[in-house]
């Protein structure tokens, strides 16, 4: 069962439930990972133990240029920290250099039936999008599902596009613990207020290989570009006509930069405001609203060790986890050698 979590109000019980969520290197950070994830990852770091992955294994089903994903990866670690992660109050990680991931999805891939990753909608949406069929793209939720076990993670915040996923990763811990015995608990998906963001195309969710997508970082005239690009109700033709502002991406973003919201949506509906001006005013108010991560952003990019130190230190944070983990999975399976009691 999911939930949305105001993980500012946890109760003292929850102190010690572990989470987990990774995101990928695979382009730059936007809206809809921001409203739909990051806004927890931020939030849960005081009340849980908290581990964030940069995911790169995952970002080889798209990104195939080995200077562009270093590249990317470096950079996402900074939007990391910009929007508030603090390697003190969490462990920011990079996947690749933790191979314990990988060893247990290959176990998890001897439970799992092929016709669950071949139903998986994600699988088939970027099928679509005409994203190479590679073994990585089916395997990708097995992959996911052992990122988040592995720490014995409850909790994991993630976009409500993820909700099947998530389920994905439920039925696996089902099918390992069935066999072996209950090694893993069953995380549950924890989600933001925010729906699905749509992309600037206003026919599908936000997402960097559908390019469609307003960086949360990119520049402010750039913004104003692609915020003016956007596509709001078209049966809405004339300024004069009335507008569905239920039906209006521009409408909907306006709930989360600003309280006004639903005056805006009245002058949609009433014709009083027109799309230009309804979209002039998200894109300044989305500038405004990220203009301190963004001088964050620029102060932390001013230190060239600051990445690989934070990675570093997290690793170190987490190894006794996965050393734990890894140990115990090995002798529920029957491989390596025997741990003395």
């Amino acid at each position: 069962m999911s939930q949305t979590l105001d993980a500012r109000h946890a109760s003292p019980q929850a102190l010690r439930e572990r989470v987990f969520s990774g995101i990928q290197p695979s382009g730059a950070s936007h809206l809809g990972n921001y409203l739909g994830a990051q806004v927890n990852y931020v939030a849960m770091q005081d009340d849980f133990e908290t581990i964030y992955g940069i995911v790169d294994y995952h970002a080889l089903t798209t990104v195939h240029d080995g200077a562009e994903l270093r590249r990317l990866t470096h950079e996402m670690v900074l939007d990391l920290l910009a929007v508030g992660l603090d390697p003190v109050r969490c462990a920011l990680i990079r996947q690749s250099d933790l191979p314990e991931h990988a060893e247990l999805a290959w176990i998890f891939n001897t439970v799992v039936p092929v016709s669950w990753l071949e139903r998986s909608p994600t699988y088939k949406e970027k099928r679509q999008q005409g994203i190479e069929n590679s073994m990585g793209l089916l395997d990708y939720p097995v992959l996911q599902a052992a990122d988040i076990v592995i720490y014995k993670a409850t909790r994991v915040p993630v976009g409500k596009d993820q909700a099947a996923h998530l389920e994905l990763s439920r039925e696996i811990v089902r099918a390992f613990n069935r066999r072996y015995g209950p090694v893993f608990p069953e995380p549950e998906p924890v989600f933001t207020e925010a729906p699905v963001v749509l992309g600037t195309d206003g026919a599908s969710k936000m997402s960097k290989s559908a390019n469609n997508t307003i960086p949360i970082f990119a520049e402010p005239d750039e913004i104003r570009r692609l915020v003016m690009s956007m596509v709001t109700d078209p049966l809405r033709i004339r300024r004069t006509d009335p507008g569905r502002p239920e039906l209006c991406n521009v409408c909907r973003l306006h709930r989360y930069f600003g309280s006004d919201y639903l005056q805006i949506q009245d002058g949609e509906r009433t014709a009083r405001t027109g799309c230009v001006d309804t979209k002039g005013l998200l894109a300044e108010r989305i500038i405004e609203f990220f203009r301190p991560m963004r001088e964050e952003r620029a102060r932390l990019a001013a230190d060239p060790a600051v990445v690989e130190q934070t990675l570093a230190a997290g690793a170190a944070k987490i190894r006794p986890i996965l050393e734990t983990t890894t140990a115990e999975v090995r002798e529920a399976v029957g491989i390596g050698r025997r741990r003395e009691v």
